[in-house]
Protein backbone atom coordinates (compact mmCIF):
# COMPACT_ATOMS: atom_id res chain seq x y z
CA UNK A 1 0.00 0.00 0.00
CA UNK A 2 1.42 3.39 -0.97
CA UNK A 3 1.91 6.28 1.38
CA UNK A 4 -0.75 8.26 -0.46
CA UNK A 5 -3.37 5.57 0.04
CA UNK A 6 -2.63 5.43 3.75
CA UNK A 7 -3.46 9.11 4.12
CA UNK A 8 -6.65 9.01 2.07
CA UNK A 9 -9.74 10.25 3.79
CA UNK A 10 -12.19 7.72 5.22
CA UNK A 11 -15.70 8.66 6.30
CA UNK A 12 -18.15 6.55 8.30
CA UNK A 13 -21.75 7.58 7.70
CA UNK A 14 -24.53 6.63 10.10
CA UNK A 15 -28.21 6.91 9.21
CA UNK A 16 -30.99 6.35 11.76
CA UNK A 17 -34.15 6.37 9.61
CA UNK A 18 -36.51 5.61 12.53
CA UNK A 19 -34.94 7.92 15.09
CA UNK A 20 -38.22 9.65 16.15
CA UNK A 21 -40.16 6.43 16.74
CA UNK A 22 -37.15 4.62 18.23
CA UNK A 23 -36.63 7.48 20.67
CA UNK A 24 -40.26 7.37 21.77
CA UNK A 25 -40.22 3.59 22.22
CA UNK A 26 -37.09 3.84 24.35
CA UNK A 27 -38.86 6.43 26.46
CA UNK A 28 -41.91 4.18 26.82
CA UNK A 29 -39.76 1.24 27.87
CA UNK A 30 -37.98 3.36 30.47
CA UNK A 31 -41.29 4.63 31.83
CA UNK A 32 -42.71 1.13 32.13
CA UNK A 33 -39.58 -0.07 33.91
CA UNK A 34 -39.58 2.87 36.33
CA UNK A 35 -43.30 2.44 37.02
CA UNK A 36 -42.81 -1.24 37.71
CA UNK A 37 -40.08 -0.40 40.19
CA UNK A 38 -42.32 2.20 41.82
CA UNK A 39 -45.20 -0.28 42.13
CA UNK A 40 -42.93 -2.88 43.65
CA UNK A 41 -41.67 -0.31 46.13
CA UNK A 42 -45.22 0.77 47.03
CA UNK A 43 -46.40 -2.80 47.43
CA UNK A 44 -43.53 -3.61 49.76
CA UNK A 45 -44.29 -0.62 52.00
CA UNK A 46 -48.07 -0.35 51.89
CA UNK A 47 -50.22 -2.37 49.52
CA UNK A 48 -53.22 -0.16 50.26
CA UNK A 49 -51.42 2.83 48.70
CA UNK A 50 -51.84 1.29 45.25
CA UNK A 51 -55.61 1.55 45.47
CA UNK A 52 -55.39 5.31 46.01
CA UNK A 53 -53.11 5.92 43.01
CA UNK A 54 -54.86 6.53 39.72
CA UNK A 55 -53.59 4.15 36.99
CA UNK A 56 -53.55 6.84 34.30
CA UNK A 57 -50.86 8.66 36.29
CA UNK A 58 -48.63 5.62 35.93
CA UNK A 59 -49.13 5.45 32.22
CA UNK A 60 -48.96 9.10 31.23
CA UNK A 61 -46.10 9.45 28.81
CA UNK A 62 -43.39 11.87 29.92
CA UNK A 63 -44.40 12.24 33.59
CA UNK A 64 -42.47 11.03 36.59
CA UNK A 65 -38.82 10.16 36.97
CA UNK A 66 -35.72 12.21 36.45
CA UNK A 67 -34.11 12.22 33.01
CA UNK A 68 -31.01 14.18 33.92
CA UNK A 69 -28.59 11.29 33.43
CA UNK A 70 -30.68 9.38 30.93
CA UNK A 71 -28.54 8.40 27.92
CA UNK A 72 -29.39 9.24 24.33
CA UNK A 73 -31.54 12.22 25.35
CA UNK A 74 -34.93 11.07 26.58
CA UNK A 75 -36.92 14.29 27.13
CA UNK A 76 -39.90 14.13 29.49
CA UNK A 77 -42.20 16.20 27.26
CA UNK A 78 -43.74 13.52 25.09
CA UNK A 79 -47.43 13.81 24.26
CA UNK A 80 -49.92 11.06 24.86
CA UNK A 81 -50.31 8.72 21.89
CA UNK A 82 -53.41 9.28 19.82
CA UNK A 83 -55.26 6.03 19.27
CA UNK A 84 -56.72 5.11 15.93
CA UNK A 85 -59.81 3.53 17.40
CA UNK A 86 -61.39 3.13 20.82
CA UNK A 87 -60.35 4.52 24.21
CA UNK A 88 -57.94 2.55 26.30
CA UNK A 89 -56.18 3.16 29.54
CA UNK A 90 -52.85 4.94 29.50
CA UNK A 91 -51.15 1.74 30.69
CA UNK A 92 -52.40 -0.01 27.60
CA UNK A 93 -51.13 2.88 25.49
CA UNK A 94 -47.65 2.42 26.87
CA UNK A 95 -47.66 -1.27 26.20
CA UNK A 96 -49.14 -0.74 22.75
CA UNK A 97 -46.14 1.36 21.72
CA UNK A 98 -43.85 -1.60 22.50
CA UNK A 99 -45.92 -4.42 21.09
CA UNK A 100 -44.56 -6.22 18.03
CA UNK A 101 -47.97 -6.31 16.30
CA UNK A 102 -49.07 -2.77 17.11
CA UNK A 103 -48.10 -0.29 14.34
CA UNK A 104 -46.76 3.03 15.64
CA UNK A 105 -45.99 6.18 13.66
CA UNK A 106 -44.79 9.74 14.22
CA UNK A 107 -46.62 12.48 12.33
CA UNK A 108 -45.79 16.08 11.45
CA UNK A 109 -47.68 18.85 9.68
CA UNK A 110 -46.44 19.75 6.20
CA UNK A 111 -48.30 22.38 4.16
CA UNK A 112 -51.48 21.95 6.23
CA UNK A 113 -51.35 18.17 5.78
CA UNK A 114 -50.49 15.72 8.55
CA UNK A 115 -48.03 13.21 7.10
CA UNK A 116 -46.19 10.19 8.47
CA UNK A 117 -42.64 11.20 9.41
CA UNK A 118 -41.37 7.95 10.94
CA UNK A 119 -42.79 4.42 11.14
CA UNK A 120 -41.81 1.19 12.83
CA UNK A 121 -41.54 -2.34 11.40
CA UNK A 122 -45.13 -3.18 12.27
CA UNK A 123 -46.33 -0.16 10.30
CA UNK A 124 -44.21 -1.22 7.33
CA UNK A 125 -45.76 -4.70 7.42
CA UNK A 126 -49.18 -3.07 7.54
CA UNK A 127 -48.48 -1.33 4.23
CA UNK A 128 -47.70 2.17 5.52
CA UNK A 129 -44.88 4.38 4.23
CA UNK A 130 -43.22 7.66 5.14
CA UNK A 131 -45.00 10.65 3.60
CA UNK A 132 -48.43 8.99 3.63
CA UNK A 133 -51.26 11.23 4.92
CA UNK A 134 -52.48 10.29 8.38
CA UNK A 135 -56.07 9.92 7.20
CA UNK A 136 -55.01 7.32 4.64
CA UNK A 137 -52.88 5.54 7.22
CA UNK A 138 -55.84 5.30 9.62
CA UNK A 139 -57.97 3.87 6.84
CA UNK A 140 -55.36 1.20 6.14
CA UNK A 141 -54.65 0.46 9.80
CA UNK A 142 -57.41 1.51 12.25
CA UNK A 143 -55.40 0.27 15.27
CA UNK A 144 -52.65 2.78 14.60
CA UNK A 145 -50.81 4.48 17.48
CA UNK A 146 -49.86 8.03 16.55
CA UNK A 147 -47.30 10.32 18.19
CA UNK A 148 -46.63 13.97 17.46
CA UNK A 149 -43.21 14.87 16.08
CA UNK A 150 -40.74 16.62 18.38
CA UNK A 151 -37.81 17.91 16.29
CA UNK A 152 -36.05 19.41 19.31
CA UNK A 153 -36.09 16.08 21.15
CA UNK A 154 -34.90 14.26 18.02
CA UNK A 155 -32.00 16.69 17.63
CA UNK A 156 -31.05 16.27 21.28
CA UNK A 157 -31.03 12.50 20.88
CA UNK A 158 -28.89 12.80 17.75
CA UNK A 159 -26.45 15.01 19.64
CA UNK A 160 -26.32 12.51 22.50
CA UNK A 161 -25.46 9.74 20.05
CA UNK A 162 -22.82 12.01 18.54
CA UNK A 163 -21.33 12.51 22.02
CA UNK A 164 -21.08 8.74 22.36
CA UNK A 165 -19.40 8.52 18.94
CA UNK A 166 -16.67 10.88 20.17
CA UNK A 167 -15.00 7.81 21.68
CA UNK A 168 -14.07 6.66 18.17
CA UNK A 169 -12.93 9.96 16.66
CA UNK A 170 -13.03 13.62 17.71
CA UNK A 171 -14.24 14.55 14.21
CA UNK A 172 -17.98 13.88 14.43
CA UNK A 173 -20.41 15.98 12.39
CA UNK A 174 -24.21 16.08 12.23
CA UNK A 175 -25.94 15.05 9.01
CA UNK A 176 -29.52 16.27 9.63
CA UNK A 177 -32.11 15.16 10.13
CA UNK A 178 -31.09 11.67 11.34
CA UNK A 179 -27.50 11.11 10.26
CA UNK A 180 -23.91 11.46 11.45
CA UNK A 181 -20.50 11.65 9.79
CA UNK A 182 -17.42 10.21 11.51
CA UNK A 183 -14.02 11.04 10.03
CA UNK A 184 -12.12 7.83 10.89
CA UNK A 185 -9.05 8.61 8.82
CA UNK A 186 -6.03 7.05 10.53
CA UNK A 187 -7.90 5.75 13.61
CA UNK A 188 -9.79 2.66 12.39
CA UNK A 189 -6.81 0.40 13.19
CA UNK A 190 -7.24 1.25 16.89
CA UNK A 191 -10.49 -0.74 16.86
CA UNK A 192 -9.38 -3.67 14.73
CA UNK A 193 -9.97 -2.18 11.29
CA UNK A 194 -12.83 -0.56 9.44
CA UNK A 195 -15.05 -3.64 9.38
CA UNK A 196 -14.71 -4.19 13.12
CA UNK A 197 -15.29 -0.51 13.88
CA UNK A 198 -18.43 -0.45 11.76
CA UNK A 199 -19.78 -3.51 13.53
CA UNK A 200 -19.00 -2.06 16.97
CA UNK A 201 -20.94 1.11 16.23
CA UNK A 202 -23.95 -0.51 14.58
CA UNK A 203 -24.24 -3.30 17.16
CA UNK A 204 -24.11 -0.82 20.04
CA UNK A 205 -26.84 1.34 18.54
CA UNK A 206 -28.98 -1.68 17.70
CA UNK A 207 -28.74 -2.97 21.27
CA UNK A 208 -30.07 0.38 22.44
CA UNK A 209 -33.12 0.09 20.21
CA UNK A 210 -32.12 2.20 17.22
CA UNK A 211 -32.42 1.03 13.64
CA UNK A 212 -29.17 2.06 11.97
CA UNK A 213 -27.59 1.89 8.55
CA UNK A 214 -23.84 2.47 8.14
CA UNK A 215 -21.28 2.62 5.35
CA UNK A 216 -17.65 3.67 4.91
CA UNK A 217 -16.28 5.39 1.81
CA UNK A 218 -13.69 7.91 0.74
CA UNK A 219 -16.16 10.81 0.59
CA UNK A 220 -18.96 11.79 2.95
CA UNK A 221 -21.55 12.05 0.16
CA UNK A 222 -20.72 8.59 -1.18
CA UNK A 223 -20.95 7.07 2.30
CA UNK A 224 -24.25 8.83 2.98
CA UNK A 225 -25.68 7.70 -0.38
CA UNK A 226 -24.84 4.08 0.42
CA UNK A 227 -26.54 4.22 3.83
CA UNK A 228 -29.88 5.17 2.27
CA UNK A 229 -30.27 1.80 0.51
CA UNK A 230 -27.64 -0.56 1.93
CA UNK A 231 -25.92 -1.15 5.25
CA UNK A 232 -22.53 -2.44 6.25
CA UNK A 233 -20.87 -1.66 2.92
CA UNK A 234 -17.21 -0.59 2.91
CA UNK A 235 -15.96 0.98 -0.30
CA UNK A 236 -12.27 1.44 -1.04
CA UNK A 237 -11.09 4.91 -1.97
CA UNK A 238 -11.51 5.38 -5.70
CA UNK A 239 -14.26 2.77 -6.03
CA UNK A 240 -17.17 5.05 -5.08
CA UNK A 241 -18.54 5.35 -8.64
CA UNK A 242 -18.85 1.60 -9.03
CA UNK A 243 -20.50 1.24 -5.61
CA UNK A 244 -23.16 3.93 -5.97
CA UNK A 245 -23.86 3.41 -9.69
CA UNK A 246 -26.68 0.82 -9.26
CA UNK A 247 -28.51 2.87 -6.60
CA UNK A 248 -31.61 4.91 -7.51
CA UNK A 249 -31.19 8.65 -7.96
CA UNK A 250 -33.28 9.32 -4.84
CA UNK A 251 -30.37 8.00 -2.77
CA UNK A 252 -28.43 11.16 -3.52
CA UNK A 253 -30.79 13.16 -1.32
CA UNK A 254 -31.28 15.87 -3.94
CA UNK A 255 -34.33 18.10 -4.17
CA UNK A 256 -37.57 16.30 -4.97
CA UNK A 257 -38.04 18.28 -8.18
CA UNK A 258 -34.59 17.23 -9.39
CA UNK A 259 -35.24 13.57 -8.59
CA UNK A 260 -38.58 13.67 -10.40
CA UNK A 261 -37.02 15.38 -13.41
CA UNK A 262 -34.30 12.72 -13.65
CA UNK A 263 -36.83 9.92 -13.58
CA UNK A 264 -38.93 11.57 -16.27
CA UNK A 265 -35.81 11.84 -18.40
CA UNK A 266 -35.28 8.09 -18.03
CA UNK A 267 -32.32 8.41 -15.66
CA UNK A 268 -33.35 6.07 -12.87
CA UNK A 269 -30.01 5.15 -11.34
CA UNK A 270 -26.94 7.15 -10.34
CA UNK A 271 -24.99 5.29 -12.98
CA UNK A 272 -27.42 6.47 -15.64
CA UNK A 273 -26.90 10.08 -14.56
CA UNK A 274 -23.12 9.65 -14.41
CA UNK A 275 -23.06 8.38 -17.99
CA UNK A 276 -24.19 11.78 -19.24
CA UNK A 277 -21.78 14.65 -19.76
CA UNK A 278 -21.49 17.00 -16.77
CA UNK A 279 -22.42 20.06 -18.83
CA UNK A 280 -25.69 18.38 -19.87
CA UNK A 281 -26.63 17.71 -16.25
CA UNK A 282 -25.63 21.21 -15.15
CA UNK A 283 -27.67 22.84 -17.92
CA UNK A 284 -30.81 20.94 -16.92
CA UNK A 285 -30.50 20.52 -13.15
CA UNK A 286 -27.97 23.12 -11.99
CA UNK A 287 -24.34 23.19 -10.92
CA UNK A 288 -25.19 22.31 -7.30
CA UNK A 289 -26.58 18.93 -8.33
CA UNK A 290 -23.58 18.28 -10.59
CA UNK A 291 -21.26 18.93 -7.64
CA UNK A 292 -23.32 16.60 -5.44
CA UNK A 293 -23.13 13.90 -8.08
CA UNK A 294 -19.38 14.31 -8.41
CA UNK A 295 -18.88 13.93 -4.66
CA UNK A 296 -21.02 10.78 -4.64
CA UNK A 297 -18.84 9.35 -7.43
CA UNK A 298 -15.67 10.09 -5.45
CA UNK A 299 -14.65 13.08 -7.55
CA UNK A 300 -13.71 15.43 -4.71
CA UNK A 301 -15.63 15.96 -1.51
CA UNK A 302 -17.05 18.76 0.59
CA UNK A 303 -15.49 19.07 4.06
CA UNK A 304 -17.60 18.04 7.02
CA UNK A 305 -18.17 20.44 9.90
CA UNK A 306 -17.27 18.77 13.22
CA UNK A 307 -19.51 19.60 16.15
CA UNK A 308 -16.49 20.48 18.29
CA UNK A 309 -13.18 22.07 17.32
CA UNK A 310 -10.31 19.60 17.23
CA UNK A 311 -8.21 19.93 20.43
CA UNK A 312 -4.52 20.63 20.16
CA UNK A 313 -3.62 17.55 22.22
CA UNK A 314 -5.59 14.47 23.27
CA UNK A 315 -4.68 11.62 25.60
CA UNK A 316 -7.07 8.90 26.73
CA UNK A 317 -7.32 5.69 28.70
CA UNK A 318 -9.59 2.79 27.72
CA UNK A 319 -10.57 0.17 30.27
CA UNK A 320 -11.28 -3.49 29.51
CA UNK A 321 -13.61 -3.44 32.52
CA UNK A 322 -15.62 -0.33 33.49
CA UNK A 323 -14.30 1.66 36.46
CA UNK A 324 -16.55 3.20 39.09
CA UNK A 325 -14.38 4.09 42.11
CA UNK A 326 -13.20 7.63 42.74
CA UNK A 327 -9.68 6.41 43.48
CA UNK A 328 -9.24 4.81 40.06
CA UNK A 329 -10.73 7.84 38.33
CA UNK A 330 -8.39 10.21 40.19
CA UNK A 331 -5.33 8.05 39.44
CA UNK A 332 -6.34 7.91 35.78
CA UNK A 333 -6.61 11.70 35.58
CA UNK A 334 -3.17 12.00 37.17
CA UNK A 335 -1.57 9.65 34.65
CA UNK A 336 -3.33 11.37 31.75
CA UNK A 337 -2.12 14.76 33.00
CA UNK A 338 1.48 13.50 32.95
CA UNK A 339 1.05 12.16 29.42
CA UNK A 340 -0.51 15.42 28.24
CA UNK A 341 2.23 17.58 29.77
CA UNK A 342 4.91 15.35 28.22
CA UNK A 343 3.33 15.73 24.76
CA UNK A 344 3.02 19.51 25.11
CA UNK A 345 6.53 19.92 26.55
CA UNK A 346 8.07 18.49 23.38
CA UNK A 347 6.84 21.57 21.50
CA UNK A 348 7.32 24.03 24.35
CA UNK A 349 3.60 24.61 24.94
CA UNK A 350 1.30 24.85 27.93
CA UNK A 351 -2.46 24.36 28.26
CA UNK A 352 -4.86 27.27 28.66
CA UNK A 353 -8.08 25.23 28.33
CA UNK A 354 -8.49 21.63 29.50
CA UNK A 355 -11.42 19.25 29.15
CA UNK A 356 -11.88 15.88 30.81
CA UNK A 357 -14.48 13.60 29.20
CA UNK A 358 -15.95 10.57 30.96
CA UNK A 359 -17.68 8.00 28.71
CA UNK A 360 -20.13 5.71 30.47
CA UNK A 361 -20.91 2.21 29.30
CA UNK A 362 -24.60 3.09 28.80
CA UNK A 363 -23.75 5.83 26.28
CA UNK A 364 -23.90 8.90 28.52
CA UNK A 365 -20.95 11.30 28.32
CA UNK A 366 -19.93 13.85 30.93
CA UNK A 367 -17.44 16.59 30.07
CA UNK A 368 -15.78 18.92 32.59
CA UNK A 369 -13.77 21.95 31.45
CA UNK A 370 -11.33 24.21 33.27
CA UNK A 371 -9.44 27.28 32.06
CA UNK A 372 -6.18 28.75 33.26
CA UNK A 373 -4.80 32.26 33.33
CA UNK A 374 -1.33 31.18 32.22
CA UNK A 375 -0.13 28.17 30.24
CA UNK A 376 -0.01 25.15 32.57
CA UNK A 377 3.06 22.94 32.27
CA UNK A 378 2.87 20.91 35.49
CA UNK A 379 0.75 17.77 35.82
CA UNK A 380 0.14 18.36 39.54
CA UNK A 381 -1.47 21.72 38.71
CA UNK A 382 -3.79 20.07 36.18
CA UNK A 383 -4.74 17.44 38.72
CA UNK A 384 -5.40 20.07 41.38
CA UNK A 385 -7.61 22.13 39.09
CA UNK A 386 -9.79 19.14 38.23
CA UNK A 387 -10.00 18.13 41.87
CA UNK A 388 -11.29 21.62 42.69
CA UNK A 389 -13.76 21.44 39.80
CA UNK A 390 -15.06 17.99 40.71
CA UNK A 391 -15.49 18.93 44.38
CA UNK A 392 -17.51 22.01 43.44
CA UNK A 393 -19.95 20.28 41.06
CA UNK A 394 -23.60 20.78 41.98
CA UNK A 395 -24.29 17.59 40.04
CA UNK A 396 -21.67 15.05 41.18
CA UNK A 397 -19.98 12.84 38.64
CA UNK A 398 -22.14 9.73 38.37
CA UNK A 399 -20.30 6.68 36.94
CA UNK A 400 -23.53 4.67 36.60
CA UNK A 401 -22.41 1.19 35.50
CA UNK A 402 -18.88 2.51 35.06
CA UNK A 403 -16.64 4.46 32.68
CA UNK A 404 -14.97 2.55 29.88
CA UNK A 405 -13.08 5.58 28.53
CA UNK A 406 -11.59 8.69 30.15
CA UNK A 407 -10.12 11.35 27.90
CA UNK A 408 -8.11 14.48 28.70
CA UNK A 409 -7.74 17.14 25.98
CA UNK A 410 -6.00 20.48 25.74
CA UNK A 411 -8.43 22.57 23.71
CA UNK A 412 -6.22 25.66 23.62
CA UNK A 413 -2.46 25.86 24.13
CA UNK A 414 0.16 28.59 24.03
CA UNK A 415 3.90 28.71 23.70
CA UNK A 416 5.50 28.95 27.13
CA UNK A 417 7.65 32.06 27.50
CA UNK A 418 10.63 31.47 29.76
CA UNK A 419 11.09 34.15 32.42
CA UNK A 420 13.84 34.98 34.91
CA UNK A 421 12.97 33.14 38.11
CA UNK A 422 16.14 33.28 40.17
CA UNK A 423 16.34 36.97 41.10
CA UNK A 424 12.99 38.46 40.13
CA UNK A 425 10.61 37.83 43.02
CA UNK A 426 7.78 39.53 41.14
CA UNK A 427 7.62 36.59 38.74
CA UNK A 428 7.10 34.18 41.63
CA UNK A 429 4.38 36.40 43.11
CA UNK A 430 2.56 36.60 39.79
CA UNK A 431 2.71 32.83 39.41
CA UNK A 432 1.22 32.30 42.86
CA UNK A 433 -1.56 34.83 42.24
CA UNK A 434 -2.36 33.27 38.86
CA UNK A 435 -2.46 29.78 40.38
CA UNK A 436 -4.75 30.98 43.16
CA UNK A 437 -7.11 32.60 40.64
CA UNK A 438 -7.19 29.37 38.60
CA UNK A 439 -8.14 27.31 41.65
CA UNK A 440 -10.86 29.74 42.72
CA UNK A 441 -12.21 29.95 39.16
CA UNK A 442 -12.29 26.15 38.90
CA UNK A 443 -14.46 26.03 42.01
CA UNK A 444 -16.84 28.96 41.56
CA UNK A 445 -16.51 29.77 37.84
CA UNK A 446 -14.17 31.98 35.87
CA UNK A 447 -16.70 34.77 35.36
CA UNK A 448 -16.99 35.32 39.12
CA UNK A 449 -13.31 36.17 39.63
CA UNK A 450 -12.78 39.58 38.05
CA UNK A 451 -10.28 42.40 37.82
CA UNK A 452 -11.03 46.01 36.96
CA UNK A 453 -9.46 47.97 34.14
CA UNK A 454 -9.74 51.75 33.70
CA UNK A 455 -11.77 53.18 30.85
CA UNK A 456 -11.59 56.58 29.19
CA UNK A 457 -14.88 57.89 30.53
CA UNK A 458 -15.70 60.59 33.10
CA UNK A 459 -19.02 58.91 33.94
CA UNK A 460 -18.43 57.22 37.36
CA UNK A 461 -20.17 53.90 36.58
CA UNK A 462 -18.38 53.67 33.23
CA UNK A 463 -14.86 54.56 34.32
CA UNK A 464 -13.94 50.92 35.04
CA UNK A 465 -14.57 47.61 33.33
CA UNK A 466 -14.86 44.26 35.14
CA UNK A 467 -13.25 41.38 33.22
CA UNK A 468 -12.36 37.74 34.05
CA UNK A 469 -9.15 37.73 36.06
CA UNK A 470 -7.81 34.60 34.36
CA UNK A 471 -7.49 36.36 31.02
CA UNK A 472 -6.71 39.93 32.08
CA UNK A 473 -4.47 39.62 35.13
CA UNK A 474 -1.41 40.98 33.32
CA UNK A 475 -3.36 43.94 31.93
CA UNK A 476 -4.75 44.71 35.40
CA UNK A 477 -1.24 44.65 36.90
CA UNK A 478 0.01 47.14 34.31
CA UNK A 479 -3.11 49.34 34.31
CA UNK A 480 -2.56 53.04 35.05
CA UNK A 481 -5.18 54.43 37.43
CA UNK A 482 -5.47 58.14 38.35
CA UNK A 483 -3.07 58.89 41.16
CA UNK A 484 -4.41 60.18 44.45
CA UNK A 485 -3.12 63.51 45.70
CA UNK A 486 -0.82 63.07 48.69
CA UNK A 487 -2.40 64.29 51.91
CA UNK A 488 -5.82 64.84 50.33
CA UNK A 489 -8.95 62.81 51.03
CA UNK A 490 -10.24 60.57 48.22
CA UNK A 491 -12.44 62.35 45.73
CA UNK A 492 -14.55 59.28 45.02
CA UNK A 493 -15.47 56.13 46.93
CA UNK A 494 -13.36 53.04 46.32
CA UNK A 495 -16.48 51.07 45.40
CA UNK A 496 -19.72 52.34 43.95
CA UNK A 497 -23.19 50.88 44.22
CA UNK A 498 -24.23 48.78 41.23
CA UNK A 499 -27.16 51.16 40.86
CA UNK A 500 -27.51 54.57 42.57
CA UNK A 501 -30.09 54.39 45.35
CA UNK A 502 -32.68 57.16 45.68
CA UNK A 503 -32.78 59.33 48.80
CA UNK A 504 -35.40 61.75 50.11
CA UNK A 505 -34.27 65.36 50.42
CA UNK A 506 -36.82 67.69 52.10
CA UNK A 507 -34.97 70.87 51.09
CA UNK A 508 -31.61 72.02 49.76
CA UNK A 509 -29.73 75.22 49.04
CA UNK A 510 -30.75 76.37 45.62
CA UNK A 511 -29.91 76.56 42.85
CA UNK A 512 -26.76 74.43 43.16
CA UNK A 513 -26.42 73.78 46.90
CA UNK A 514 -26.29 70.51 48.85
CA UNK A 515 -29.05 69.14 51.06
CA UNK A 516 -29.10 69.86 54.79
CA UNK A 517 -30.80 66.57 55.54
CA UNK A 518 -31.72 63.36 53.69
CA UNK A 519 -33.33 60.00 54.34
CA UNK A 520 -31.76 56.81 53.02
CA UNK A 521 -32.99 53.27 53.74
CA UNK A 522 -35.51 54.67 56.27
CA UNK A 523 -32.75 56.36 58.28
CA UNK A 524 -32.46 60.13 58.57
CA UNK A 525 -29.02 61.76 58.20
CA UNK A 526 -28.21 65.33 59.19
CA UNK A 527 -25.48 66.82 57.02
CA UNK A 528 -22.69 68.58 58.97
CA UNK A 529 -19.90 68.81 56.37
CA UNK A 530 -20.04 69.18 52.59
CA UNK A 531 -17.53 69.18 49.73
CA UNK A 532 -18.56 69.97 46.17
CA UNK A 533 -20.24 70.17 43.85
CA UNK A 534 -18.47 68.17 41.15
CA UNK A 535 -20.52 68.69 38.02
CA UNK A 536 -20.58 65.79 35.52
CA UNK A 537 -22.43 66.12 32.24
CA UNK A 538 -23.61 62.91 30.62
CA UNK A 539 -22.37 61.65 27.26
CA UNK A 540 -25.17 63.10 25.19
CA UNK A 541 -23.84 61.53 21.97
CA UNK A 542 -24.52 58.08 23.49
CA UNK A 543 -27.77 58.86 25.32
CA UNK A 544 -29.77 60.70 22.63
CA UNK A 545 -29.81 63.77 24.89
CA UNK A 546 -32.06 62.07 27.49
CA UNK A 547 -29.58 61.99 30.42
CA UNK A 548 -29.38 64.83 32.90
CA UNK A 549 -26.40 66.65 34.34
CA UNK A 550 -25.29 65.47 37.79
CA UNK A 551 -23.94 67.51 40.70
CA UNK A 552 -21.97 65.27 43.09
CA UNK A 553 -21.32 66.13 46.76
CA UNK A 554 -19.14 64.49 49.40
CA UNK A 555 -21.16 64.84 52.61
CA UNK A 556 -20.67 63.76 56.21
CA UNK A 557 -23.47 63.29 58.71
CA UNK A 558 -23.53 63.88 62.45
CA UNK A 559 -22.39 60.31 63.15
CA UNK A 560 -19.30 60.56 60.96
CA UNK A 561 -20.56 58.55 57.99
CA UNK A 562 -19.46 59.90 54.61
CA UNK A 563 -21.62 59.60 51.48
CA UNK A 564 -21.23 60.39 47.81
CA UNK A 565 -24.57 61.80 46.66
CA UNK A 566 -25.72 63.59 43.56
CA UNK A 567 -28.63 65.60 42.23
CA UNK A 568 -29.92 64.34 38.88
CA UNK A 569 -30.55 67.39 36.76
CA UNK A 570 -30.05 71.15 37.00
CA UNK A 571 -32.66 73.41 38.54
CA UNK A 572 -34.88 75.26 36.07
CA UNK A 573 -32.70 74.60 33.00
CA UNK A 574 -33.24 70.80 32.83
CA UNK A 575 -35.96 70.05 35.37
CA UNK A 576 -39.12 71.26 33.66
CA UNK A 577 -42.34 69.58 32.65
CA UNK A 578 -44.06 69.72 29.28
CA UNK A 579 -45.59 73.10 30.16
CA UNK A 580 -42.27 74.62 31.19
CA UNK A 581 -42.92 74.60 34.94
CA UNK A 582 -39.98 73.74 37.26
CA UNK A 583 -39.86 70.21 38.70
CA UNK A 584 -38.28 69.06 41.97
CA UNK A 585 -34.88 67.40 41.67
CA UNK A 586 -34.24 63.72 42.39
CA UNK A 587 -31.31 62.84 44.67
CA UNK A 588 -29.31 59.61 44.83
CA UNK A 589 -26.52 58.10 46.89
CA UNK A 590 -23.89 56.51 44.62
CA UNK A 591 -21.32 55.19 47.09
CA UNK A 592 -19.91 55.26 50.62
CA UNK A 593 -16.50 56.41 51.80
CA UNK A 594 -14.56 54.28 54.26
Amino acid sequence: MSANSVNRRRILSLWLPRLPIDRIKRKLAQDIASQADARDHVSQNDTRAVVGLSPPLWGRVGEGGSHEHRPWGSPPSLALPRKGGGNRSADASLTNGLGSNAPSVVVAKDHNAILLQAIDDAAVRAGLSIGLPLANARAICPELTVYDADPAADLKTLNDIADWCDRFTPLVALDPPYGLFLDITGCAHLFGGERTLLQIVTNALSRRGFAVSAAIAGTSIAARTLTRYTSGQIVASGAEAEAVGPLPVSALGADGAVTTGLRRAGLKTIGDVASRAPHEISARFGAAFTTLLGHALGQGDAPISPRKPLPDYIVEKRFPEPVVTDTVIALTLQSLAKMLVTAMDKQGKGARQLEASFFRTDGAVRAIMVETGRPVTRPEMIDRLFCERLDALNDPLDPGFGFDLIRLAAGRTEIVVQQQRDLDTTVHDNDEVSALIDRIAARIGGKRVVVHLPLESHIPERSALALPAQHHLAAASAAAWPERAVGEPPLRPLRLFERPEPIKVPFASVPDGPPHQFTWRRAQHDVVRVEGPERIAMEWWKQDGMSLTRDYFRVEDAEGQRFWIFRDGLYESELRDDKGKPLPATWYVHGLFA
